[in-house]
């Protein structure tokens, strides 16, 4: 998850090797690893985190149902969404708990 945030995309790789990792769990903010590096602009990060076969690129969560793309839209992470927006699994029309979708 610190890795992620933090944007070190050496400890991420190293830490990917790894087989007990859950690349979807959620820290007590309700964000995951992904989430953290979409919103923070990490491209790196979240190019090695989309080439894993178990990621939910489009898992909605924080508290407020935010999707790793919403994130990096309501950031102004345009290269993070052009890497999510790439992807035929993340759909940006999914809106969160409050109906914003990351268009809006």
């Amino acid at each position: 998850m610190w890795a992620a945030k933090e944007g070190n995309d050496r400890v991420v790789e190293l830490l990917l090797r790894r087989t007990d990792i859950d690349l979807n769990m959620e820290d007590t903010c309700g964000r995951t690893p992904l989430s953290w590096a979409a919103s923070r602009g990490h491209a790196g990060v979240v190019k090695l985190l989309l080439g894993l076969k178990d990621i939910r690129p489009d898992r909605q969560g924080g508290g407020t149902g935010q999707t790793p793309l919403s994130w990096a839209a309501k950031m102004g992470r345009e290269r993070v969404v052009e890497l999510l927006l790439g992807r035929e699994d993340v759909h940006p029309a999914v809106a969160d708990y409050a109906g914003r979708t990351p268009l809006s």
